[in-house]
């Protein structure tokens, strides 16, 4: 132990833990958009694996625009919920609650 007085030994990292930082910038987030097919799937999967969740108007087939990327969401945890026109996806660890409906 060092001879800081608190009896602990903190070997602090700043520039790593600046560059974490820097990649949840986008965590928490609420996005706003538009499913409709003209969006890659990919930019869905990366979105919510980023810790967004999106908030998707759904214009046409909902099980044919979302083919491409709900798999990947369910399989890396996350969930996804059709209401009143919307989809709503969401990433691992943020439920979608539904008690209210």
């Amino acid at each position: 132990m060092s001879g800081s007085g608190d009896g602990f030994d903190l070997d602090l990292d700043l520039q790593t833990a600046e560059g974490e930082l820097d990649d949840l910038d986008d965590a928490g987030r609420v996005e706003l958009g538009v499913l409709d097919g003209s969006d890659p799937p990919e930019e869905w999967v990366e979105a919510v694996s980023g810790g967004s969740v999106l908030v998707l108007a759904v214009e046409g087939d909902l099980n044919e625009l979302a083919a491409g990327f709900a798999r990947d969401v369910k399989e890396m945890g996350g969930d996804l919920m059709h209401f009143r026109g919307f989809l709503v996806v969401s990433p691992p660890g943020v439920e979608i609650g539904t008690d209210r409906l």
